[in-house]
């Protein structure tokens, strides 16, 4: 807000000078709009001829009308020469890039905001938007849309449409401490609250179940607490567990006889195998059948090592590096010859009763146990779903919950060296075809395979600093030059751009608070107190009625 002026006036900016669809428009400001009001990120509205244009600020510059300014500087000292210099000799300006408009006649009002497909004419009027246009855009909070944040210097409220979210997969992005995690939590309690999906999520580091913690170390609910009916905690590791004083659902084993080759092919790089250790696990896996052959090659003595690699035709070099890096595998404590029950099994029961699961690692935070455990358990959930997608096909049962799978360190698994062999690959490029989706959190974009990052519908990326990471996010997105100027101005906290199919346009936001009484309030949650007197006062209003 400009100070000194009504609200009518102060909402205006400027008029539009030049500029194309692809670029964005130029806006002139008025003499009486301080630069130093405007922010990238901003929405404006602009009065065209025959319709109204909703746009996003994408740059902000100065501008000098007479060269010989800039060579001898005005003094401006004087408030009066201040004054008479500002927009005679010199001026603000704007790119703005409109993003969709409003028809001016009764039937394209009915069709509400589309997308923008020509620019204003020459000398339109600039504004401010107001809340009402940004509701107008929006919507608001409903059996579909999530409240996600605000626009920047707004307290209108930013609904993201997670009906539309869980058809395809999704990413939050962004550099260590951006708030990566406290974004996720919002989605995943969105998606939650909305009924749209069940969620599996591989909590690497035991952020999202029972509690979290800030970075000045205030803890945080997590879902456990704010849903304890519909949220289910699986552990690989009760002892942590126990000594967080956490309760779990399930205790997670898995058996040897679990793993396949292509599961330790994604871990080559991890248990730095060579190329030809990794081939040679499909020798073995013939040689010993596929439930058998690890706790087979484990249990070896040196001479039956000898014999087998000499008929098998195994370099000694080669079996030597793959056995150190099987060897590794013992020290997870969740690995067992054979699990005494169904890990995917009891898993889906928790999904087909819409009740979400929330996989933590306790202190099995190395990548290889990550890897090996979401890999392995996604490619038997997502095989049963399939299964079920068919049988829906031919009317034999029920379609399942849609169902999105959450995963962090997402360039790991997606990146251009085995996301082709990846279950998390395949998911991403069926978009929903079989009901499950992806939600993956990373710091480093630019290490996702390209054609991964080109399928995900909406990304929500928090500041990034690194010039590929940028690129990366950016891949495939419309107007992406202007965005890309909008992205690295944000703010290292609380601060985000969403683009993608779950919101009509681009928007940046200050994500909503999580973490505090008010918050949770908001949420829907009362405090244990709070319950107690408000159920009191509905038995003294019943009883008083």
């Amino acid at each position: 807000m400009m100070k000194g002026q009504n609200s009518e006036e102060r909402a205006r900016l400027g008029t539009v000078v030049s500029g194309s669809l692809n670029r964005g428009v130029e806006v002139k400001l008025d003499a009486s709009v301080s630069v130093e009001d405007m922010a990238v990120g901003r929405y404006v509205a602009i009065e065209g001829e025959k319709r109204r244009f909703f746009g996003m600020i994408t740059d902000v510059s100065l501008e000098i009308i007479d060269p010989r300014a800039a060579i001898t500087p005005p003094d401006i000292a004087d408030p009066f020469i201040a004054q008479v210099i500002t927009g005679t000799t010199t001026y603000g300006k704007l790119r703005v890039l409109p993003m969709l408009t409003i028809g001016g006649d009764a039937a394209s009002i009915l069709e509400g905001p589309q997308p923008a497909k020509t620019v204003p004419t020459h000398f339109s009027e600039v504004k401010l938007a107001s809340q009402r246009d940004v509701e107008l855009v929006f919507g608001a909070e409903d059996e579909k849309r999530f409240y996600v944040g605000t626009p920047l210097d707004m307290e209108t409220r930013v609904c993201l449409n997670v009906s539309e979210f869980v058809k395809r997969s999704n990413g939050v992005f962004g550099k260590s401490g951006t708030g990566k995690t406290f974004l996720t939590r919002l989605l995943l309690i969105g998606m939650l609250q909305k009924q749209v999906a069940v969620s599996l999520v591989f909590d690497m580091h035991s952020e999202y179940g029972w509690e979290g913690k800030t970075e000045k170390g205030y803890k945080v609910k997590g879902l456990k607490q704010l849903f304890p009916s519909k949220v289910a905690i699986f552990t690989l590791d009760e002892e942590s567990s126990r000594r967080r004083k956490v309760s779990t659902d399930v205790v997670v084993r898995i058996g040897y006889d679990e793993i396949e080759p292509e599961d330790i092919e994604l871990l080559r790089q991890t248990l730095n195998l060579t190329e030809a250790s990794t081939q040679a696990v499909y020798q073995l896996a013939r040689e010993f059948g596929d439930r058998k052959w690890l706790e087979t090659v484990l249990n070896l003595t040196e001479d039956a090592s000898k014999q087998l690699i000499s008929r098998l035709n195994i370099h000694d070099s080669t079996y030597r590096n793959l056995r150190r890096g099987l060897e590794n595998l013992r020290r997870f404590s969740f690995l067992i010859p054979r699990a005494p029950d169904n890990s995917v099994r009891r898993i889906l029961e928790y999904l087909d009763r819409g009740i979400n699961v929330i996989l933590e690692f306790g202190r099995f935070e190395d990548f290889a146990a990550y890897i090996l455990v979401a890999n392995l358990l996604s490619r038997r959930i997502h095989a049963k779903y399939r299964e079920n997608a068919e049988r829906e096909m031919g009317g034999e049962v029920a379609p399942s919950h849609p169902l999105v799978i959450t995963i962090e360190e997402a360039h790991r698994f997606l990146n251009s060296e085995v996301s082709a062999r990846t279950i998390f690959g395949r998911i991403a490029r069926e978009m929903r075809k079989y009901n499950v989706t992806l939600l993956v959190i990373d710091q480093r974009p630019s290490g996702i395979d390209g054609e991964v990052m080109s399928q995900l519908g909406t990304k929500i990326t928090c500041l990034l600093d690194d010039e590929r990471d940028i690129d990366s996010v950016l891949t495939g997105a419309a107007g992406k030059s202007e965005l890309k100027s909008v992205l690295s101005k944000l703010e290292t906290k609380q601060q985000a751009l969403i683009f993608g199919h779950a919101v009509p346009m681009p928007v940046v936001i200050k994500t909503r608070e999580y973490g505090s009484a008010q918050s949770y309030k908001e949420l829907g949650f009362l405090e244990a107190a709070e319950l107690k007197r408000k159920t009191e006062k509905d038995i003294e209003d019943l009883w008083a009625s």
